[in-house]
């Protein structure tokens, strides 16, 4: 069964992109090709259950295991060895990824203290999206007793748009809700 999202992306963004844009073809429309949520936890390098709690967390969000990240190279000045797990990834495509955005735009951005809308600048130049959050509280899906600590994520949508205006009109009619410019 087909997402809300994904049937108004075909049935309403599709002819409003192709008209903005002048695609011929319903497959050049740009759309979302996946959406990767990272969480680092920068203590998992004192306290190895931080980086549990934090997975297990992240995994309640999206519905999918998060994979462990590990540190690149040895950082002396952040105590961090090469080969350290110091972070968490999940990255959504599919149906997954919609009901995600879905949800992201509907039920967690409204959440957000004292949330005027999301910044129109944070487009990578290449039609790709990126968010950060400060507390994985605005998810319903987190039992506030059961939280330790307080962590941000960062989120990327990643489109199939060549410019920052695709990639910010696919995301406005998908529900985005941006700051006015």
């Amino acid at each position: 069964m087909k997402s809300r999202l994904r049937e108004l992306y075909e049935k309403e963004v599709i002819p409003k992109l192709q008209e903005e844009f002048g695609y011929k073809n319903k497959m050049a429309v740009p759309r979302l090709e996946k959406i990767v949520i990272n969480m680092g936890v920068g203590e998992a390098t004192q306290n190895i259950k931080a980086l549990d709690s934090a997975m297990k967390e992240l995994s309640l969000i999206t519905g999918q295991w998060p994979s462990i990240r590990r540190a690149k190279k040895s950082i002396s000045a952040f105590r961090v060895r090469k080969g350290q797990a110091i972070g968490c990834t999940v990255t959504l495509r599919g149906e997954r990824m919609y009901e995600f955005f879905d949800r992201l735009v509907n039920i967690v951005l409204p959440r957000v203290r004292d949330f005027r809308g999301v910044s129109p600048r944070s487009f990578d130049g290449r039609g790709n999206y990126t968010l950060g959050l400060k507390d994985q509280l605005v998810f319903p899906e987190i039992d506030y007793s059961k939280v330790e600590k307080p962590r941000g994520m960062n989120i990327t949508i990643v489109t199939t748009a060549k410019t920052n205006e695709e990639g910010y009109a696919l995301l406005k009619y998908l529900g985005m809700p941006f700051r006015e410019r």
